[in-house]
Formats: structure tokens, C-alpha cells, sequence
């Protein structure tokens, strides 16, 4: 997170703007100077604030702060641009997941990889809560990624994305 940069200018520094009885007062204007060093960064973030918020401009540990507030899982291994885009489009993934479109937005994310998923678009209910769905009727689905991906990552979407309930089936395509 934000915290002090040693050699930080303050863009206002404290002790110029004391009444003229202390700006020859060695005292003060030290110990104005030393609140100048750890408010600086406070008043150059407040100076950029809206920066901060762009998914495009802001810094890698804000971003990490901002994927906090949207409940994205992001990996700090993986590069910027795949972290800005999870963060961008969280509330979408939120949206859909669990679902067949969820699962293909969330590897197409993950990876930059072209992705088919197909389901069986099995759907089964019962009258009573104990009863078991049909031995045929599994649900499952089929995922197709076309491209150079990274196996154990698309597998960790995978996860993450498709219920627990439901057998998944993945093939990568060159």
C-alpha cells in the first residue's frame, strides 16, 4: 500500500505557510519538515486521486486494493494487464458464474486464449429434497481452448468457475 518515499517533496510544505513569527524558527520549521515527509504522499495521491481509480493508470498495490473491494481473485504472479482486466470485468464474472457463458468468460480472461464451452443443458428437480437426480442426467461440460495457455492455470479457473457438482472436460487445441 501507499506509505512514505524518502526524498518526497511536498507540494505544500507546512512550514512556508506558518505566520512569519515562525518561518525563522529553526524548531519549527524542522518539525514541519518532518510532517511535510510523511504527509507528502498523502497530498500527491489526493492531487492524483482519480488516477488511482483508473484501471488503466493505477498502481499495482492499489490495484490489488481495488480487486479487494470487487471480490476478484487476483494472483500477484500474473501480469498487469491480465490482473486490470479480472478487476474490470469482476462484476460481470459475479454475474454469470456458474453458468456455461461464466466459465468462458473467466477462462477467456484468465488466458487471452480463443474458449468453446459446451453443457449437456441437462436440468433435473425433484418434489422432495432427498430424492437423487437420474444416474444419466449428470450434468456436465466440455471445454475446448484454442491456443498456447498454461494447463495448471486454466484448470485453477476451472475450479473455481464450474460448480462442484458438475463434471468438466477440458481440451487444448493448438
Amino acid at each position: 500500500m501507499r506509505g512514505s518515499v524518502p526524498g518526497l517533496v511536498s507540494p505544500h510544505p507546512i512550514g512556508q505557510q506558518l505566520p512569519a513569527v515562525y518561518l525563522e524558527d529553526d524548531f519549527a520549521q524542522r518539525f514541519t519538515a518532518g510532517l511535510d515527509e510523511v504527509l507528502a504522499p498523502i497530498l500527491l495521491t489526493l492531487d492524483c486521486l482519480d488516477a488511482y481509480f483508473d484501471l488503466e493508470l493505477a498502481p499495482p498495490d492499489f490495484l490489488d486494493w481495488l480487486a479487494g473491494w470487487v471480490a476478484a481473485p487476483v494472483d500477484r504472479d500474473r501480469p498487469h494487464q491480465a490482473r486490470r482486466d479480472l478487476v474490470r470485468h469482476a462484476m460481470e464474472l459475479h454475474r454469470w458464474r456458474g453458468t456455461a457463458r461464466g466459465v468462458e468468460l473467466a477462462l477467456r480472461i484468465a488466458t487471452g486464449a480463443r474458449v468453446e464451452v459446451t453443457d449437456n443443458g441437462g436440468v433435473s428437480w425433484s418434489a422432495t429434497p432427498t430424492d437423487a437426480p437420474p444416474a444419466d442426467e449428470t450434468p456436465q461440460v466440455r471445454v475446448r481452448i484454442h491456443g498456447d495457455v498454461d494447463e495448471a492455470l486454466v484448470r485453477q479457473v476451472l475450479g473455481s468457475a464450474v460448480p462442484a457438482h458438475v463434471r468438466a472436460t477440458l481440451e487444448i487445441l493448438p
